[in-house]
């Protein structure tokens, strides 16, 4: 099997070569730069490569090189904090050997050979361990890093060591094979779990829309389209910041540099609220801006879910957000073009639809091989041309996830955030939830939850009414249906990601609030019934208290003296 072999044609990134004879995915190194790209069509003699740099003045005639490996990922500790391009090069290390700017055919490898970190075992010697098995733990900033026996290892434990190595020294001997603290992983090979649980438990965000109207589940898969500035990267952020996952893993998939240096620059400044360090001790960025190149782009989502399958299997709670899988879809139409392959809609590859599949497939909660229980949540942000939710991202991806958040512009015009659409939005995992709600939050709460959806329904249709004759025309009782509705949207569904007591909303406080929008719907129609006045019903002095009950740092107690003017205000009317 030959390994060197000749450029025959470049065609922007896409190189063929002759004379080598690799197996698809091979990774090889391309040109007198050594230029990394990876095998993706076979065709007799020829290898079709694509090159994750930049392939100007590369020329027919230089020589290519096969490594006979996949692309793989580095696993182990150190992972987190950590900033990386498409491929796991880290850039802060890139940026201290050359500045600003990355010169080609430069690598470094994801992980740092030279720390040292702690290794405590788990397991002693002459214990049976498997594959996926704990055998020690090593602390990474506030989390515990559980060091597993690599798969395809098994048998007894010959020798195991405690105290300070780095990533590439053996701590332990198991069935003959040396093992030491990193792992590697070919990037588009899922990582295997031993049993995937039915998606019953919500991802709890704190944001009020998201948990109470449109929950995920954890280990489940959710969308956000929105045209620009509709607020995709605000509310993935809060995800990050907000959910209760203990991992996050965020994927700056060839978004605009300067979305990105706010990423970048945000997320270490961000207050993790669990532990009141920084929310980058247990974030994975990944980096790969829109000047980039786009086969980069394309592996920069595997290597970010390999990334997170790594951390489930320790029995961790992942959020992955990929913000944007359209740049993703539009790097694989470029290199489609260029090989020349058949077009799809709008010029995409046939195979679309696939590759977001096995990229959302690889989601899920479950057993793992150690024993415990670990999910990986994603959320995928999608940018459509023009906000046009119709083309083929969109749609392909609406197939495959199970949660849809629609971003409207129309909203973000009336300053209403987060500007998720509650009538085009829907979460297919609502009835597997119900029993956990009523469980954990309150037996009534998903039948309040109904109601609030059904009110503003009705609003919807009442607003078609409105604007041919106006709302003086509609009868009292449809009045008081359209400000309970004005209440769910201006009190319950707008939420402030920047407020520091209303960016966050237990569960308690979410039925609490929602309760309290039934009460007061329920005593103005009885007041209704006993003659009082429409004006004086809907002009009580708690409800205006109740908009600004939700920003007082004593919100909870808040709630409870609105709960009881507004019972007095309203019996006094009849109610």
């Amino acid at each position: 099997m030959s390994n060197v072999g000749r450029i025959y044609r470049v065609a922007g990134p896409v190189v063929t070569a002759i004379g080598i004879s690799p197996r698809m995915y091979d990774v090889v190194q391309v040109g007198d730069e050594k230029l990394m790209g990876e095998v993706i069509k076979i065709m007799g003699d020829y290898s079709i490569i694509q090159v994750y740099e930049d392939t100007t003045g590369v020329r027919p005639g230089e020589p290519v090189e096969n490594t006979g490996q996949p692309l793989v990922a580095e696993l182990g500790p150190g992972l987190l904090s950590s900033v990386y391009d498409g491929i796991q090069r880290p850039l802060p290390v890139l940026r201290e050997r050359m500045g600003d700017y990355i010169f080609r055919g430069v690598s470094a490898p994801g992980l740092d050979r030279k720390k040292k970190w702690e290794f405590t075992p788990t397991v002693k010697k002459g214990d049976k361990v498997s594959s996926g098995q704990v055998i020690g733990t090593v602390p990474e900033g506030t989390m515990e890093h559980r060091v597993m026996v690599p798969h395809g290892v098994e048998g007894i434990v010959d020798d195991i060591k405690k105290g300070s190595f780095t990533v590439e020294e053996t701590v332990a001997i198991i069935g003959g094979k040396e093992v030491s603290m990193m792992q590697r992983w070919p990037v588009r090979v899922p990582r295997p779990i031993r049993e995937k649980y039915l998606p019953d438990i919500p991802l709890i965000t704190g944001q009020r829309i998201l948990d109470s109207m449109f929950p995920v589940a954890k280990g489940g898969t959710a969308a956000i389209p929105g045209g620009f500035g509709t607020g995709k990267t605000v509310t993935q952020q809060q995800l990050a910041k907000w959910s209760d996952a203990e991992i996050v893993v965020y994927i700056g998939c060839g978004e605009r540099g300067n979305e990105m240096t706010e990423v970048l620059t945000e997320f270490p400044a961000l207050e993790d609220p669990k532990t009141g360090n920084p929310l980058m001790n247990r974030t994975v960025l990944i980096a790969n801006t829109s000047n980039m190149p786009v086969a980069a782009r394309e592996a920069s989502v595997y290597t970010g879910m390999t990334i997170a399958e790594y951390y489930r299997d320790m029995g961790y709670n992942v959020s992955l957000m990929a913000d944007s899988t359209s740049r993703w879809a539009e790097a694989m139409r470029e290199i489609s073009s260029r090989l020349e392959e058949m077009p799809g809609e709008e010029g995409y590859p046939a195979y679309l639809a696939g590759r977001l599949s096995e990229f959302y497939e690889r989601a899920g909660r479950g057993r793992t091989f150690s024993d415990a229980e670990g999910s990986i949540s994603v959320v995928g942000a999608v940018s459509p041309p023009g906000g046009d939710l119709s083309e083929p991202v969109t749609q392909n991806t609406l197939r495959i996830v199970r949660v849809f958040w629609a971003l409207d512009t129309k909203l973000r015009e009336r300053r209403h955030f987060p500007a998720i659409n509650w009538l085009t939005s829907y979460s297919l995992y609502e009835k597997q939830l119900k029993d956990w709600f009523s469980n954990n939050v309150a037996e009534d709460f998903p039948a309040l939850r109904e109601w609030a959806l059904q009110v503003l329904q009705k609003e919807s249709e009442l607003q078609e009414i409105v604007q041919l004759v106006g709302s003086d025309a509609l009868p009292d009782e449809q009045k008081i249906t359209m400000e309970v509705a004005k209440m769910l949207r201006e009190i319950f569904l707008q939420q402030n990601a920047f407020h520091p007591v209303d960016t966050f909303c237990p569960m308690s406080r979410q039925y609490e609030m929602l309760k309290l929008i039934r009460k007061y719907s329920d005593l103005a129609n009885k007041a209704l019934e006993a003659g009082a006045q429409i004006t004086d019903i809907i002009s009580v002095p708690s409800k205006q208290r109740f908009n600004v009950a939700k920003y007082e740092e004593n919100v909870d107690e808040e709630l409870a003296a609105v709960s009881k003017d507004m019972e007095k205000e309203l019996s006094a009317l009849g109610a």
